[in-house]
Order: structure tokens, then C-alpha cells, then sequence
């Protein structure tokens, strides 16, 4: 059986550690870090939508959907996953985050192959020494789970993540492909 995907760039954040800049519309090597993403995630999917909670009429000049969180307040990743699962008409959606520009290219094959193997809802990368959970392929199903977790008050991704049996795909050849840009210094780095 063939699952269906789409992807979502999690744009969403405050970018407290910024300043609280918008991090996706910041300058990185000459243009916005979400182009550098959307530029690198379409060279891996076609159907891409972002998620952003300010500055949606920028975004939108990328020609794909934008959305923001349906929970209101910045409530972090999980809200903008939960958001584009209940928007989404596909079996899964990939998700990655707007502020790592050299994530694998082969990001999709890797954990697209692991749920499809494992028969799992839920994979996400680690680059064999860290979790990464921001780049996960998530099944829609989860959606329901999801959203009682959040009414429940949790945030912490990991936890909801290993509740649903997800799968830790090894990345660890491509582990410089999860550095991100955390701070306004880091922006100038080559």
C-alpha cells in the first residue's frame, strides 16, 4: 500500500532566542531562511504548506498554503502539527522546521521508509546523538491523540512522540544537516 504525503514548514515560533524576530523571513547566505527550506524541502515533495503565526502575507509570496496554529498563544511545534494534521487530506505529513537550512535531502525517503517498514505512525530523525523531532513524518490519524494531549496541558514533543510508538531514524552520516540557526550570530555563519 502507498501512503500519501505532504509537508509542512513549522514557521510558527516566537524566535525568543532571536530577540523574537520572525526566524524563517531572517537573511541566511543572501535570502530568508524559508527559502533556503522550501527550496531544499521541494526538492523532496511537491505538496508543501507553511505554518506561521505572524507575517502570513510575506510567507505567502512562496505561492503555497499558509496557515497558523488553531490554538492561539504561541504554544510551540506541537500546535502547528496538530493544525496541519487536521488541515491535511494525505495519509502523513512531513514536518521540518524553518531554521535548519541543510537538513538531508533524503529526509523523506529515510523516514517515509521507516513507517512504511515498521507499519508505525510516527518517525523522526536523530543524528546519533541527538533526537530531532521537529523532522518527523507523522500520520493523520494521530490527530485525535493529539489534540487531548495538548487540551491535557503537555508540550514536550519526545513524550507525545514515544506514547505512539514512534521510531528513531539514524541520521548520524548527515548529523551537520541538523545544525540550526538559533541566534541572530548564527545568521552570519558560512
Amino acid at each position: 500500500m502507498t501512503i500519501t504525503i505532504s509537508a509542512v514548514i513549522l514557521a510558527g515560533g516566537l524566535g525568543r532566542r532571536m530577540g523574537g524576530v520572525d526566524k524563517g523571513l531572517q537573511f541566511w547566505r543572501g535570502k530568508p531562511l524559508i527559502e533556503t527550506v522550501y527550496q531544499r524541502l521541494h526538492r523532496q515533495i511537491e505538496r508543501i504548506s507553511i505554518n506561521a503565526n505572524r507575517n502570513q502575507e510575506i510567507y505567502a509570496r512562496f505561492g503555497v498554503p499558509v496557515f497558523s496554529d488553531r490554538l492561539a498563544g504561541f504554544q510551540g511545534p506541537l500546535s502547528g502539527i496538530l493544525t496541519a494534521l487536521e488541515r491535511a487530506t494525505t495519509d502523513y505529513v512531513l514536518f521540518v522546521p524553518c531554521d535548519c537550512p541543510n537538513f538531508p535531502l533524503n529526509l523523506l525517503e529515510k523516514l517515509k521508509s521507516a513507517v512504511e517498514f515498521s507499519q508505525i505512525s510516527l518517525a523522526y530523525a536523530h543524528d546519533g546523538e541527538r533526537d530531532h523531532p521537529t523532522f518527523c513524518l507523522v500520520s493523520t490519524q494521530l490527530k485525535n491523540a493529539l489534540a487531548d494531549y495538548l487540551a491535557g496541558g503537555e508540550r514536550r514533543m519526545l513524550y507525545f512522540m514515544q506514547m505512539h510508538g514512534a521510531v528513531a531514524v539514524d541520521f548520524s552520516t548527515e548529523k551537520q544537516g541538523f545544525i540550526n540557526i538559533n541566534n541572530l550570530a548564527d545568521l552570519n555563519s558560512p
